[in-house]
């Protein structure tokens, strides 16, 4: 029996050989667009991270001082005069803080993209190209393993004592990018014979055009986490190098600080507003760095979207709550049905539980 295609059109609306593709609504693709700020916790990342960046561009121009200027106010509270309260040479903590942001984000942005890029280039390149290649980088790879950096770097600081912050933010991304490169091999050779890029190659896609556009976007995670990575211990290494005295005391930045209030034992004469700020400063710092890689984590990955939600909607529209002992069944009927743990026995009688209603 034959049905014709018109009846077909008719009785299935949609398909058929009147079918039509909907477009996409507006809402629908700024919402996708957009999916990606809209997540929390990427959110308060950037928004913070933002702020140091803006911190550490205007930070000389708006500190209400010089932070090398002396005043009469010794070691003071913090007050409306100064705002995180003063050193014991009376220099306002508040504005070394402003001035010493910018020695850090260079530090630490500069240090985590030259790392990032060379873990890319090389890790990607050795997981795809194989053979020859592969067996060279990796061994490059394992020398620049074992190199210690924080060692080399007070070496090199101690050596060359003019160098400043530009020299510790190229050792440093020249010492940090091999681990995240033997991560991105390994996940390349994954990648490599999956049927997408089997499909590119026999298409004759340059090889090139393959790493970039259909490898490097499902490594987007693992090279956000070896960024963000780099750039907090950048961060530390730049803090910790200025806190025991390697290089340069007389520019500023949070670990020149700390440097100061332990040098003139702040702790032991209570001055909290001395190391506290700068404290804070780089945990707020490595927080949100720590946000936006959770962010970036749930974007890429659509299962972590939905973990530690407690609530889920079903395509009928009705809200269902997720309770422990009940595995809810999300259909479009009217009455929700739920599954419940079993009942347990105590002493040979079942003991009976009280079923809560999952929906509302």
């Amino acid at each position: 029996m034959t049905i014709p295609t018109s009846s077909i059109d008719q009785v299935i609306l949609g398909q058929g050989a009147n079918a039509q593709l909907e477009p996409p609504t507006p809402a629908r693709a700024k919402r996708r667009r957009f999916r990606f700020v809209s997540n929390g916790k990427a959110m308060t990342g950037l928004i913070v991270l933002g702020l140091y960046l803006l911190f550490a561009i205007i930070g000389p121009w708006v500190a209400p001082y010089d932070p090398d200027a002396r005043g009469d106010q010794l070691v003071q509270p913090p007050s409306a005069e100064h705002w995180f309260g003063t050193t014991h040479l009376g220099q306002d903590v508040f504005s070394q803080i402003l001035v010493g942001t910018r020695a850090v984000m260079v530090v630490g942005l500069a240090a985590g993209v030259i790392a990032t890029l060379l873990s890319v280039l090389i890790g990607v390149t050795a997981g795809y190209l194989g053979g020859g290649w592969d067996d060279s980088l990796s061994a490059l790879s394992n020398v620049f393993l074992v190199i210690p950096a924080l060692p080399l770097i007070i070496i090199v600081t101690a050596a060359v004592p003019e160098g400043g912050d530009t020299l510790v933010a190229l050792i440093i991304g020249f010492t940090s990018w091999a681990w995240g490169a033997r991560i991105l091999r390994a996940q390349t050779l994954s990648l490599r014979r999956r049927d997408y890029v089997e499909a590119s190659r026999a298409n004759g896609e340059s090889t090139w055009r393959i790493i970039i556009f259909e490898i490097l976007p499902n490594l987007t995670a693992i090279i956000a986490s070896g960024f963000v990575g780099t750039v907090i211990f950048a961060v530390t290494s730049e803090i910790t190098l200025a806190f025991i005295g390697i290089g340069s005391v007389s520019s500023w930045n949070w670990g020149t600080i700390l440097f100061w209030a332990q040098s003139q034992q702040a702790l032991a004469q209570g001055a909290w507003w001395w190391f506290v700020p700068a404290g804070l400063a780089i945990a707020f710092l490595g927080t949100a760095l720590s946000l936006i890689n959770f962010g970036i984590d749930e974007f890429v990955s659509p299962r972590l979207r939905s973990m530690g939600k407690t609530k889920l909607k079903t395509a009928s529209g009705r809200t269902v709550r997720m309770r422990v002992g009940f595995t809810p069944v999300l259909d479009n009927s009217s009455t929700p049905h739920t599954h419940a743990s079993p009942i347990p026995v105590i002493g040979g009688k079942p003991t009976p539980v009280n079923r809560k209603e999952v929906t509302r």
